[in-house]
């Protein structure tokens, strides 16, 4: 999942705050994100929380550390695995996450729906998934299914899951293609938004 993060030294100290900076200084705020999903997530969150600020993309979780750290951008969505070492070495603040499934290593950090009052955010995070061709024989998509059922049950491997902060968001393929269809439907809304932008490298 997505975490929204700020620099430990000078940025804000709640999501609340964050907003009300935004607010104040209306376009002249950056913010950073690195995989499509968390480009719309952040533009979403702009657009929920009424503030108008600038998207920086990046091609990933390194170039946006060093961007936050830097302080070029003043807040970014960065994903769990990179994130944690930086707020547990104290250069991250982490305002909120973007998600309302439980985080272990955080239990007390607060979704961005609670932290900022925006009930109608929904996940922004950035997912993995196997696919196969249409029409692909029901006995196999059955034993592929058992086999990543297999690796997620493994304790050594759900625990390097759990740390790096990836959980499963389906179960089943039923499940995973509701998922799919939700997800495009939710996104090209946000697309369709942001026309004008580049989202994509």
């Amino acid at each position: 999942m997505s975490l929204i993060v700020v620099r430990a030294s000078d940025g804000p100290k709640s999501i609340k705050e964050l907003i009300a900076k935004a607010k104040t200084n209306p376009g002249k705020l950056n913010m950073g994100a690195g995989t499509i999903t968390s480009r719309l997530g952040a533009l979403l969150f702009a657009k929920e929380a009424g503030f108008d600020a600038q998207l920086v993309p990046f091609k990933g979780s390194a170039e946006i550390s060093q961007a936050v750290l830097a302080g070029t951008v003043d807040f970014a969505l960065d994903s769990t695995g990179t994130a944690l070492p930086l707020i547990r070495g104290g250069q991250y603040r982490v305002l909120a996450k973007y998600s309302t499934r439980p985080l272990p290593q955080l239990p007390d950090l607060p979704s961005i729906n609670d932290a900022a009052g925006l009930p109608d955010l929904a996940e922004s995070s950035t997912w993995i998934g196997l696919t196969g061709p249409a029409g692909m024989p029901a006995a196999i998509v059955e034993k592929l299914t058992r086999k990543v059922a297999s690796i997620y049950a493994d304790p050594v491997m759900a625990d390097r899951l759990e740390k790096a902060g990836i959980t499963p968001v389906a179960s089943s393929p039923a499940e995973f293609d509701a998922f799919i269809r939700s997800e495009s439907e939710r996104w090209s809304r946000v697309f369709k938004d942001n026309s004008h932008l580049k989202l994509a490298d």
